[in-house]
């Protein structure tokens, strides 16, 4: 790819490697008979949703906002859960959503008699907490001891709410099939004697299926099992990651190159807690192309990476290269289309990178710019 092309700083989006992620999600579908929505928490894109519409009915939206751009851009109404409904924009969510998860019991009854007076039928769901996860992170575990996230068991012992038709739960985060057996083994023990009188069961996010490596015949296995204990049931997945996984990167540019007490640090023209904000939260280390993300001590050219903002814990630690930073020189960050674009923010008025979508004929189109006004208008 020529990189003279491409403007920096810019998120590229190859259309092709969307279509592969796509296809995979497709055949999982058809061979286990779930459905498989788009998170947009994870990945909100619009500007490819044509492509994403071909292979994916739908969307999980977690805002007003999600639930709308949902029914604007995937033509089709949102299976919505927040935390909690704001009761003035309730009934503009209730537009947008065809299913509505409530994260409480108090939430449910709170608004059940609202959902009754619309004319439109909106499947009303739980969330649960099977107070089981894999995810080691405790920033990224929603069954963390104490968690604001689903109900447990213990709020059911006079059962289900009148009304509700489907339970959803969300434990996993970039996990494999495996854990989600796990998962449904702590889910069923504790929620499985309300499976045969409902609609649907939904399975949350994180399930990775298109990282390379995952077992993808196991989860088609797993998902199969489930549905023949419950034939009764809609199986829904949410991912987020795994629509958007390995599609794409964000180019950068090095705008300095300093060095303080033996430590060389290239200063580039993108941000990792404004542009890449779950490397510092995660965390996790991206990976640059052409360079080694574990150099030993006898590499020449090791290099920080520094972000633009003035947050001092805004870099990455050495990378490796073949040869020395330039000033000007342009390198790639990997994997940077999910997680990233809908977490970006404006810190310290740091140039937002432009949009771009690598089209499938070969051809670079940017979709989108960021200027002094988009700053201006998140302000007052």
């Amino acid at each position: 790819m020529d990189l003279t092309k491409i403007p920096s700083p810019c998120f590229v989006l190859d259309e092709s490697l969307l279509r592969k992620n796509l296809e995979l999600i497709q055949h999982v579908q058809q061979e286990a008979g779930v459905d498989v929505i788009l998170a947009f928490k994870g990945f909100a894109m619009w500007s490819t949703f044509p492509m994403v519409r071909q292979y994916l009915k739908g969307a999980t939206a977690s805002s007003l906002h999600e639930a709308r751009l949902c029914f604007e851009e995937m033509k089709t109404k949102a299976h919505t859960y927040a935390v909690a409904y704001a009761p003035g924009e309730f009934g503009k969510m209730m537009q947008y959503s065809s299913h509505i998860t409530f994260n409480s019991l108090a939430q449910y009854r709170r608004f059940r008699g609202r959902l009754q007076k619309y004319p439109e039928h909106i499947s009303p769901g739980i969330r649960v907490n099977p107070e089981w996860s894999p995810v080691g992170t405790d920033l990224y575990n929603p069954a963390s001891p104490g968690s604001r996230l689903g109900a447990t068991a213990e709020h059911f012992k006079n059962g289900l709410p009148e009304g509700i038709e489907g339970l959803h739960f969300h434990v996993l985060c970039e996990s494999t099939s495996f854990d989600l057996e796990q998962v449904l083994e702590k889910f069923e023990a504790k929620f499985d004697r309300f499976l045969p009188g409902l609609k649907w069961v939904n399975f949350g996010g994180g399930h990775l299926m298109t990282r390379k490596g995952y077992d993808v015949a196991h989860l088609i296995k797993v998902l199969k099992s489930f549905r023949s204990r419950y034939p009764n049931l809609e199986v829904i997945l949410e991912p987020g990651s795994a629509i958007a996984w390995e599609t794409g990167f964000l180019v950068a540019r090095v705008l300095d190159i300093v060095k303080n007490n033996g430590v060389k640090t290239a200063n580039l023209d993108v941000s990792f807690t404004a542009h890449m904000p779950d490397t510092l939260e995660m965390p996790y280390r991206p990976k640059v192309r052409g360079a080694n993300t574990d150099p030993g001590p006898k590499d020449p050219n090791q290099y920080r990476l520094g972000g633009v903002s003035c947050l001092s814990g805004d870099y990455m630690e050495v990378y490796g290269f073949d040869k020395p930073l330039k000033v000007g020189q342009k390198i790639i960050l990997e994997d940077m289309i999910h997680y990233t674009m809908v977490k970006t923010s404006t810190f310290n008025g740091v140039t937002h990178p432009s949009i771009a979508i690598l089209r499938e004929d070969g051809q670079l189109e940017i979709v989108r710019k960021f200027n002094y006004q988009d700053y201006k208008r998140r302000l007052s």
